[in-house]
């Protein structure tokens, strides 16, 4: 699908635009030549608000082509700035949700891992120990429950870094469903893995309100079915 409409907003102000990512879009413009996330976003702006230039549409941060959910976007360049600000400074509380076949030895932890990129490979490797080039990554996880096999966890990570949630949770033993690039053992066939972006949480920092914005899961037969451990989920 090359299109957004208004069912896959879910928020909108003056200055920010939030979007449910389907799993397989690209966020920015790559060389697959694919239409991009930002791409989609300027052509809806530009006919909702029947724009006669292109829409101004800022990159805040990014998810993996594979991962589904939220993704926030800014329509000024003020909003941009300022939200640029709040990722830097860590002050936006990021959910995900994983689904993965192994059970995790513990109920819920932190982990705390190093982590080297290999571009070549378009990997990320995980250490326990510092290592020499490697980047500090710290996520916290708990188990949400149990379903058919599988386990719903709920991910928190504390920083940013690319590949983090799927190199440590693989690094622990619960690679994500689909994901065969950090060692699950078969891909999906729509080339998504079971890694969901589930909520923003902050205070808006031009309105100094706060935010909490929560995308659904995605409707494919598969991911839906786990709405249930999330309702009855203290």
């Amino acid at each position: 699908m090359e299109k957004i409409t208004d069912k896959d907003i879910l928020f909108e102000d003056n200055h920010y635009i939030a979007v449910n990512k389907r799993g397989g879009d690209i966020v920015q413009v790559d060389p697959s030549g694919d239409k991009s996330l930002e791409e989609m976003v300027k052509e809806y702006l530009k006919i909702k608000y029947s724009k006669p230039n292109e829409a101004f549409v800022g990159v805040i941060h990014r998810l993996d082509r594979p991962v589904s959910g939220m993704i926030l976007l800014a329509k000024t360049s003020k909003g941009l700035d300022r939200m640029n600000r709040l990722f830097h400074d860590r002050k936006i509380e990021k959910t995900y949700l994983a689904l993965v076949k192994n059970k995790p030895e513990r109920i819920s932890g932190k982990l705390t891992n190093w982590l080297l990129r290999d571009r070549k490979k378009m990997i990320t490797k995980a250490y326990d120990r510092e290592v020499k080039n490697g980047t500090y990554a710290e996520l916290d996880y708990r188990i949400v429950g149990h379903l058919e096999g599988y386990y719903l966890l709920e991910v928190k990570p504390l920083t940013g870094r690319t590949h983090q949630i799927r190199c440590q949770l693989a690094y622990m033993g619960c690679p994500i469903v689909g994901d065969n690039k950090y060692g699950y053992p078969r891909g999906s066939i729509r080339r998504t893995i079971c890694l969901h972006s589930r909520s923003l949480e902050f205070v808006h920092p031009i309105k100094e309100e706060s935010v909490m914005l929560t995308a659904p899961l995605p409707i494919d037969g598969f991911w839906e079915k786990f709405d249930v451990l999330l309702k009855t989920s203290p």
